[in-house]
């Protein structure tokens, strides 16, 4: 017999104990016995665990538990004639609800989840932050930047000696340090936003309020050119802004610069009236002006002054 056959068979499922199958009263005894009264419903099969024990298995007819099935396993000892009980447990069939997969609280939160006191912690290896400063820029300690330090401190001392009331730098602030030019900048934040983090961040402001939502496509002009628009600070100012109409669906909000909307404005200017046609001057036709009025028609009109001459006489 070869090493594979021997394997196979022993990893073959005993067949079920007699007796072990036959003692589904003390099963349904056991599963009545942890359950609620009138919860434990009809038997539904048994299985074989090894030899002589075999579980036994019960509907559950518990509300909000469709699908799930009682396992009750029984054991028998080696020449023993008296089934014993082994656990009882309420395990979920093929078909039943679960609940769903467990994830973590950092991948559950979702925006505008956080209310009034709620904490939201950042892990020190978060990838959308970086240091805003670190130490490898301090001067060396006999560089001229130190020693003005340590004459600044002496300064300080002495001003801390002679009036205390007008220290108001901390003693642990040195004017050559890093961290003090970047007091003086309002820069000193131990941590800042890292490329990916401005990425992520633009990438989500721009599905929000960018060039591709129906509220932009529709719009007369983009934000670029409204006067609503107040720009960002620092490398976002290029492609963001805030919204500053109260009347705009993205007041308050950090729009991209292609966004736009029907409170553009540019858009509120009333039209100006159109302005009337010049007078056309005709240069190339003569009009007639008489100088006399024209008479009536059935007049008659007046001979002109003649001669007279006698034709009697000569």
């Amino acid at each position: 017999m070869s090493a594979v056959t021997t394997r196979r068979r022993t990893a073959r499922t005993p067949a079920p104990d007699r007796l072990c199958v036959e003692a589904v009263d003390l099963a349904r005894a056991a599963a009545e016995e942890a359950a609620a009264p009138g919860v434990v419903g009809e038997h539904v099969g048994v299985v074989s665990e090894g030899d002589r024990v075999v579980t036994h298995f019960f509907e559950c007819k518990e509300p909000g538990y469709r699908g799930w099935r009682w396992a009750v396993t029984v054991a028998r000892a080696s020449r023993a004639k008296k089934v014993t009980l082994d656990e009882t447990v309420l395990l979920p069939g093929s078909d039943a609800l679960l609940a769903p997969e467990w994830v973590p609280w950092s991948e559950r939160l979702r925006p505008g989840d956080m209310g009034p006191g709620d904490l939201l912690p950042t892990e020190a290896d978060d990838i959308r932050l970086e240091p805003g400063y670190t130490g490898e820029d301090e001067p060396p300690p006999n560089s001229a930047v130190s020693e003005v330090s340590e004459v600044s401190e002496e300064m300080a001392d002495l001003v801390d000696t002679e009036d205390a009331e007008l220290t108001t730098r901390p003693a642990t602030t040195n004017r050559g340090a890093i961290a003090a030019v970047a007091d003086e900048l309002g820069m000193r934040r131990a941590r800042v936003l890292s490329r990916y983090g401005l990425r992520s961040a633009a990438d989500r402001w721009d599905e929000g309020f960018g060039a591709r939502t129906p509220m932009a496509q529709a719009a007369p002009a983009s934000c670029v050119t409204c006067a609503f628009l107040v720009p960002l600070a620092g490398s976002l100012r290029q492609a963001f802004g805030v919204c500053a109409n109260e009347f705009g669906p993205a007041d308050g909000h950090v729009v991209s610069l292609s966004y736009g909307c029907g409170g553009h404005s540019e858009a509120a200017v009333m039209p100006k009236p159109p302005k009337p046609a010049p007078h056309a001057l005709d240069t190339m036709q003569v009009d007639e002006y008489p100088l006399r009025p024209a008479r009536d028609s059935g007049s008659v009109p007046a001979e002109p002054d003649t001669p007279t001459e006698d034709l009697g006489h000569s």
